[in-house]
């Protein structure tokens, strides 16, 4: 709804403000149309086909703006009066901008003044240019910040796009610039500069008004205490108060934390990466805070230098957790400070307390420490039956899964009973253990190396075999057996709890389905003979999760 609310919003402005500018144009004769090559109705005389070009042009840019940004997470481009300040580079260029288009606007003046050759081309400077100095002063910060494929591509291809055409339309008379307001440069034999000028120009204004429209949505999504409650489809009001918000009114903190937190998602798991792409607002927000304090939390406990540093990691991690769902919270902030390392601490901070429920993450940590139990001598083989592996799934990802499913309908209106939400959420925690069933045969290598064998202990006793014998050699035919029993449960358990999908909020169902079904791929891709390795691990190809992706979102 948000990209339709921007689309809507985009071509309205196009026409208004491109309509008087026009059809002055057309009443100069500035440029001119013969008769016969209408169909007849206009607008302040412009031709209706010119009007309709006005829509189009503003779709076409737009929907390939949208389609290019969509996965963009906006709200880690924003800067606060300490970051602009810490990065002089942006304050230079944002200053630089606005003098390159003021120098533009008076050039334009100029020639608009001098009424000879280049009156057209002036004419064009003078009507764009405040529009392009609006946009850049508003959202000059997305602007520079995006990456090229946001801003430069959607930009450059519908204005590579719209010469060819012109210079056809040129060529064939369909319109005419007049003599003695043209300068009479041509880009290529057929295009005037003033119509590739134009073309550009008018993209700019669209891309630009698109990222301004995200830029307004990024600050009402990353700051709650700015707005606290948030609309599904903010009004125009909204959006332009939200771009006149003050930098150093930016959480700056915050921002770093989202990046830490963005960074983290990329860098350890493909598959929820690029499924936080299809959630929207506060809901990914949360999900990406969410992700990022279980991997902080289990890295803390994993590289710890001894089992006794990680169960003291353990500890005050549950210390943490106590004090922030306290009935009368002490200082989190300071304990965090103190206690944990600055890589750590805007994972805890940032973690959405306020609403999630703390059973999961007790829970989690409770995961944990039977990873520890790995590290005993008198016990190193903790998974000694699939009740015991399917206790473990549940603690270290079934738990994750419930806090998601609590995030979807914190930030939804859907109207649903308690009782649905408590059958959404244990079907959530089932698909949790799935999950971690094909995660743990995706790693059986990696994990053997690491003398952790998550394989129960009497599914191997039925084959001769044990632990050691894993860890020993992680390939071979046990193992292979091993891992199709483990996909086999794994695949039961999704067929048994993926319906449950289907009764989400419709603005989670189409991007959890994309969660669950990157990362089930994988054990589609383990169960087929001859699946490639990388680093130990199958992984699936970046266009088959692409695939895989767009038909769960389109399901």
């Amino acid at each position: 709804m948000q990209l339709l609310t921007s689309l809507r919003i985009t071509w309205r402005i196009a026409v208004v403000s491109t309509t008087p500018w026009d059809s002055y144009l057309i009443h100069n004769r500035i440029w001119t149309y013969p008769e016969d090559v209408i169909i007849g109705p206009t607008l302040f005389k412009i031709p209706a086909e010119e009007v309709f070009f006005f829509i189009i042009q503003t779709f076409n840019t737009s929907l390939l703006y949208l389609i290019v940004s969509k996965p963009t997470f906006h709200a880690v481009y924003l800067r606060g009066e300490r970051l602009v300040y810490d990065g002089r580079r942006l304050r230079l260029w944002r200053w630089l901008g606005t003098v390159a288009i003021l120098a533009i606007f008076l050039v334009g003046v100029v020639l608009v003044q001098r009424r000879a050759e280049g009156l057209y081309m002036g004419l064009i400077l003078v009507w764009a240019s405040p529009f392009v100095l609006l946009l850049w002063t508003l959202a000059h910060q997305l602007i520079l910040e995006l990456p090229l494929s946001n801003t430069f591509a959607p930009i450059a291809l519908p204005t590579l796009y719209l010469w060819m055409v012109d210079t056809l339309a040129l060529r064939r008379g369909t319109w005419v610039i007049e003599a003695g307001t043209k300068v009479g440069i041509h880009l290529w034999d057929g295009l005037e500069l003033e119509e590739a000028v134009f073309f550009l120009v008018t993209n700019v204004l669209i891309v630009f008004g698109l990222v301004a429209f995200d830029n307004a949505l990024a600050v009402l999504e990353a700051f709650p205490s700015l707005f606290p409650s948030l609309p599904a489809l903010p009004s125009p009001v909204l959006l332009v108060k939200a771009l006149l918000v003050p930098t150093k009114a930016y959480d700056d903190d915050r921002i770093e934390g989202l990046q830490q937190a963005l960074a983290r998602l990329r860098l350890k798991s493909k598959s929820f990466y690029l499924a936080s792409g299809v959630f929207q607002g506060r809901l990914r927000i949360d999900l990406i805070l969410l992700y990022s304090f279980c991997r902080v939390a289990d890295d803390l406990v994993d590289d710890a230098a001894s089992p006794n540093e990680a169960r003291d990691w353990i500890t005050k991690l549950v210390r943490y957790l106590d004090m922030a769902y306290a009935e009368k919270p002490a200082s989190v902030f300071e304990y965090v400070s103190a206690t944990f390392p600055p890589f750590a601490q805007p994972a805890l901070l940032l973690l959405p307390t306020a609403y999630l429920t703390p059973k999961p993450l007790y829970d989690l940590l409770k995961g944990f420490e039977m990873d520890l139990n790995f590290t005993s001598s008198d016990h190193p083989f903790p998974i000694v039956d699939e009740a015991t592996l399917m206790s473990y799934g549940s603690r270290v990802a079934g738990t994750v899964a419930e806090l998601c499913i609590e995030s979807v309908y914190h930030h939804t209106t859907a109207t649903t009973t308690a009782n649905q939400v408590s059958r959404i959420k244990y079907a959530g925690g089932r698909m949790g253990i799935a999950l971690q069933y094909i995660n743990i045969a995706r790693d059986i290598a990696v994990d053997a190396a690491n003398v952790r064998v998550y394989i129960p202990t009497t599914w191997l006793k039925d084959h001769a075999s044990g632990p050691e014998r894993v860890i020993e050699n992680s390939s071979g035919f046990i193992v292979e057996t091993m891992r199709q029993r483990l996909l086999d449960s794994a695949m039961h358990i999704y067929g048994e709890s993926r319906a449950a999908i289907d009764e989400l909020p419709v603005e989670a169902r189409g991007p959890m389905r994309v969660a669950v079904e990157s990362y089930v791929e994988i054990g589609r891709v383990l169960r087929k003979p001859g699946y490639k390795l990388k680093a130990g691990r199958a992984t699936v190809p970046k266009l088959r999760r692409l695939r895989v992706a767009w038909k769960a979102l389109n399901i």
